[in-house]
């Protein structure tokens, strides 16, 4: 659902862009780093940005289509501690939404050459819920599950905000493309209260990683883009716990606020903690926020766990 493969400029998070916030990234804590795009494993050379983090012993998680995944296997399992790959649904109907033929074939290639790679690697999927796949909820968890994934999440569709590349938030037209209809909506209310009673030990065991509250506020977070309930903002501390650094250097204190910052003019503790950066954390009342309210997802850390997304 990103538009980031639209850029028309190619860039990335090189080694030597990083090298100047080693000692930032110390003073900071920070203890994992999700990897994601656009595509991670397009990366020019990944493997030498995923040695100089794990140099500081920080956890590495990646974020991918799968679609490469047969391809660098190796290096996915020589340094990530998880994967999470993108399903859409059973497959056919995943490769009609990617519009690639084959796609599901070549995820499920990738996740059994990283299981050959090494057995223990955590792998699960990730689903965007939307209109072309929202009644096929309970047959992605079965796809899931043939395919030998660890779990399974699901993540209602962004389509109000600016995050991802989108200069401007996508007109109605392209939003009635992926938003769900009234009708619609009932139709995933009823698969999603079906999901719950039928995949109840899923559930319970945390194979399917929301639990019945969550998976009931996707059909809320679509009823309120309607009109037809408040939105409501959901149990979050992602701006006080972790940062997004993007492909050009910008930093956010999540992937939906504003930039207040770039890597490339301070160091990044400097940019967190910036007049900027400690302005927005002291004034933002989530319940308030019109982002907040309309978000898709939460980070709620809990302990000391820090991270930083790339």
């Amino acid at each position: 659902m990103c538009d980031i493969w639209k850029r028309e400029e190619a860039s990335e998070i090189r080694v030597a862009d990083l090298e100047r916030h080693r000692v930032a990234l110390r003073r900071l804590g920070v203890r994992w780093v999700v990897l994601t795009g656009g595509e991670p494993l397009m990366h020019s050379d990944l493997a030498a940005l995923c040695a100089w983090l794990r140099a500081d012993d920080i956890r590495l998680t990646l974020l991918t289509t799968g679609l490469l995944l047969w391809k660098r296997a190796a290096l996915v399992a020589r340094f990530f501690a998880d994967v999470i790959v993108s399903l859409d649904g059973p497959a056919e109907l995943h490769d009609s939404i990617r519009r690639v033929h084959g796609s599901f074939r070549l995820v499920r290639q990738g996740v059994d050459a990283l299981r050959d790679q090494r057995d223990d690697i955590r792998i699960t999927a990730r689903t965007t819920v939307q209109k072309a796949n929202f009644h096929a909820l309970g047959s992605t968890v079965e796809a899931a599950k043939q395919m030998g994934l660890d779990g399974i999440s699901f993540l209602a569709a962004d389509v109000t905000s600016k995050a991802f590349n989108r200069p401007l938030v996508w007109p109605v037209e392209r939003q009635n493309e992926i938003s769900l209809s009234r009708t619609e909506v009932d139709r995933l209310e009823e698969e999603v209260e079906r999901l719950i009673v039928e995949h109840a030990a899923d559930i319970a065991a945390g194979y399917i990683a929301e639990g019945a509250q969550k998976l009931r506020r996707i059909v809320r977070h679509f009823r309120a883009q309607l009109g037809l309930e408040e939105a409501i903002a959901p149990v979050c501390n992602a701006p006080w716990t972790s940062a997004v650094i993007e492909a050009d250097g910008a930093v956010r204190p999540c992937f939906f606020h504003n930039v207040i910052g770039n890597i490339h003019d301070s160091a990044l503790d400097q940019v967190l903690n910036s007049e900027r950066g400690r302005d927005f954390r002291r004034h933002l009342v989530m319940a308030d926020d019109p982002t907040c309210r309309q978000c898709v997802c939460s980070l709620n850390y809990r302990g000391q766990a820090r991270g930083t997304v790339l």
